[in-house]
């Protein structure tokens, strides 16, 4: 009987450690889906619209992806990237922006002035926030109510061209010019800041500016004939996306008529502008990467984030262009690099 009694308590123990084993065993897996569940919830996605297909532009994407990298979101893991290019198309800018708030995602992110305008646009009712880069003047352009304080569900980068040194360089490399001409697209916000900013710089390095604006590309070949009959010395781009994106055009009458051509940024001048003071276009994306991933994280809300500005180059010439037009490299710029 004793004997009998040891092995009822036996096994009572016995399934009492099994109860135990299980219950521990459902913890464990409901922590687990639990844990699952939070790494779900940390997964996002962002549309990107590119305004146009030219190298700045470029930079400023892979910079951003650097920028979400760094913070902790990788494409295929926990980021997906619905990337959009609007080929210069301001309808295709608008359409592409909607269908994105329609699907709900998580942000927009827009490069250049008018694709940042179509998100903006877009998103501003939607409770989606939205980050630009490559934007020259979000004031001006109505993105932001000041960069300290933007107000609104929007923030991100500005490119605020040096165009005092830009300047500054012209005159270094043209000791005898007097004319510098601007072409320039009447509607885009960022190309009537920085042609006011031309204007007020010029006469201090005793230049005259002569502009043209244009509506649409087809236009960039008549305006920069009619730059060329004015007779300009030089051309100054902007970050004009509709000039930039028909760059050949440009340098096409004015390589014509032996008339340098200085530009905004690096990539220019490695196709055929002769000098630039140049932002970096891929730190400035990799610091709206960074602005986007605290933004998605939450911490931090877009419309408290100040705008981040970048308004400082360095001077860069290529070499070909610079012995095509029989020039000599400035004393004052022999530290320049060389990308041509």
């Amino acid at each position: 009987m004793k004997q009998f009694a040891k092995k009822i308590i036996a096994a009572a123990m016995s399934l009492a450690l099994v109860g135990a084993a299980s219950a521990c065993s459902s913890k464990g897996a409901s922590s687990g889906t639990g844990s699952a569940k939070s790494d779900d919830a940390k997964k996002v996605t962002i549309g990107v619209i590119q305004y146009a297909t030219h190298p700045s532009l470029d930079d400023c994407y892979t910079g951003f992806q650097e920028g979400l990298k760094e913070s902790g979101y990788e494409e295929g893991k926990n980021v997906t990237i619905d990337f959009q290019n609007a080929q210069a198309d301001n309808s295709k800018s608008d359409l592409m922006a909607q269908t994105m708030v329609s699907k709900k995602y998580n942000l927009l992110m827009a490069i250049a002035t008018p694709s940042a305008m179509s998100a903006y646009g877009a998103a501003k009712n939607a409770n989606i926030p939205v980050v630009f880069t490559a934007v020259s003047d979000p004031v001006g352009a109505q993105l932001v109510s000041s960069l300290q304080k933007p107000g609104s569900n929007c923030t991100g980068s500005s490119d605020v061209l040096p165009l005092d040194k830009q300047v500054k360089m012209i005159r270094a490399f043209l000791p005898k010019a007097k004319k510098i001409g601007v072409l320039y697209t009447t509607s885009e916000p960022n190309s009537i800041s920085q042609l006011k900013t031309l204007k007020e710089v010029a006469p201090k390095y005793n230049f005259d500016v002569v502009d043209i604006g244009i509506t649409n590309s087809s236009q960039v070949a008549s305006g920069a004939a009619t730059l060329v009959a004015k007779g300009v010395d030089c051309v100054n781009n902007f970050t004009d996306n509709n000039v930039v994106n028909n760059l050949s055009t440009l340098l096409q009458a004015t390589d014509k008529a032996k008339i340098p051509v200085f530009g905004s940024e690096v990539e220019q001048v490695k196709n055929g502008c002769l000098a630039a003071d140049s932002i970096d276009y891929i730190a400035l994306g990799k610091e709206t990467g960074k602005m986007a991933a605290k933004i998605l994280k939450g911490e931090a809300k877009a419309s408290d984030t100040p705008v981040y500005v970048v308004s400082e180059g360095k001077p860069v010439y290529n070499k070909s262009v610079l012995a095509k037009f029989g020039l000599t490299l400035p004393s004052d710029y022999s530290g320049a690099e060389s990308v041509g």
